[in-house]
């Protein structure tokens, strides 16, 4: 690392600690002597140099900053439309939490991160096969990254890697897919839960592409399936691979909804509700609840996060209630054990400070109580996980 970027981590590291520090101190004084019992990751995606910032979480929920650790690699600044990147999971971890995956868009690479009880240790940095990475996902010992090329000039695409013992990632070769087209505008990448299909949303097309995964890791597709609304943007899982898709629609103003599909063997989807409405604007990341029952949906234009409940014999959805977030919300995620529910807020809008919101979930009905959180953040930040 050059002098001025060691300095610039040193400077950037300084200023959040401080900023964010004085924050949690004043939300929270008991959090300060609270045990770490878990993590928020977020990166800040600075051309300068990329790096994640790390928030430990106690046991209450709350967040106090623990470092800044760059990944080696170049963001791209935050910019519209849709907060810099259009993206979700620009970071992810392994199942066992114990490896982190963060795409450097700017750099066209991706890094590995080894999590420690102090922090993070960069154990790995190769090309992400395609221009500009924005998303990341994992399955035991296969990773995939989906590449916004056409953004750049090139072409947008999805490639494989092998995750070895170690941490360190070896191209799985002839793993690189075509999207449904070269300009595509995509979002996400994820794998079901059982690891047998790869999920990729379009905006610009209103499609969402899916890809079959052999048992030697090499992906067939995609299969198109056009969305039954427009602009499919963040999306997650439940247990049983049904999948729930954040209907943006442009931004229009309260027509966010969320549609839900059923994931076949073979990779198609089947549409199972369509497009249910929250009366809110900008629905763009989705996060389901650990028990399956509930998902959550990131209104960045109204500034809320919608509740659905979920049919457990149907996959169906149906709207229940929205809470007030705090400076368009992006990025979610809850904690490993479901109790809190962690939210991301570029506020590229000017409304306050970047930070993270912080809720926690009323486990008789999930619905979200809002806490202190932290501010202070670049507002070029992008991605969030938690465990």
């Amino acid at each position: 690392m050059t002098p001025s970027r060691f300095l610039h981590v040193v400077m950037l590291s300084l200023a959040i600690t401080l900023t964010i520090g004085l924050s949690s101190i004043t939300a929270s004084a008991e959090s300060l002597r609270d045990p770490v019992v878990g993590a928020v990751y977020t990166m800040t995606n600075d051309p300068g140099g990329n790096a994640v910032l790390v928030f430990n979480r106690s046991e209450h929920g709350t967040l106090t900053f623990g470092g800044s650790f760059p990944t080696g690699g170049l963001g791209t600044g935050g910019r519209e439309p849709h907060f810099g990147l259009g993206n979700a999971g620009a970071l992810t971890l392994s199942a066992d939490l114990s490896l982190l995956f963060v795409v450097n868009p700017g750099s066209d690479d991706v890094s590995v991160f080894a999590v420690e009880r102090d922090g993070l240790r960069l154990l790995d940095r190769q090309s992400s096969r395609g221009r500009q990475p924005i998303s990341v996902t994992v399955n035991k010992h296969l990773l995939y990254v989906l590449n916004a090329g056409g953004n750049v000039g090139a072409s947008d695409n999805i490639a494989g890697f092998v995750v070895d013992p170690q941490g360190r990632l070896a191209p799985l070769h002839d793993s690189t897919r075509p999207l449904s087209g070269d300009v595509t505008a995509p979002s996400q990448i994820r794998f079901t839960p059982d690891g047998k299909v790869l999920v990729v949303t379009e905006k610009a097309t209103n499609v969402i592409d899916t890809y079959t995964v052999g048992h030697d890791g090499r992906t067939t597709g995609p299969t198109v399936t056009p969305s039954d609304a427009q602009t499919p943007f963040g999306f997650d899982f439940n247990n049983r691979n049904e999948l729930f898709v954040a209907d943006d629609f442009n931004d229009a103003p309260g027509a966010g909804a969320l549609s839900s599909y059923r994931v076949l063997r073979d990779g198609s989807l089947q549409l199972v509700s369509s497009a249910v409405p929250a009366n809110e604007s900008g629905a763009c990341w989705l996060v389901v609840s650990h028990d399956g029952r509930f998902a959550y949906v990131a209104n960045t234009v109204s500034s809320a996060i919608s509740v659905y409940s979920i049919d457990p014999r149907s996959g169906g959805v149906t709207f229940d209630a929205a809470f007030q977030s705090l400076h368009s919300p992006t990025d979610l995620d809850f904690s490993r054990d479901g109790r809190f529910l962690y939210a991301l807020n570029p506020d590229q809008l000017g409304q306050g400070s970047p930070g993270i919101n912080v809720f926690r979930v009323d486990s008789r009905n999930d619905s979200l109580i809002p806490l202190a959180g932290v501010s202070g953040l670049p507002a070029s930040v992008d991605g969030l996980v938690a465990r």
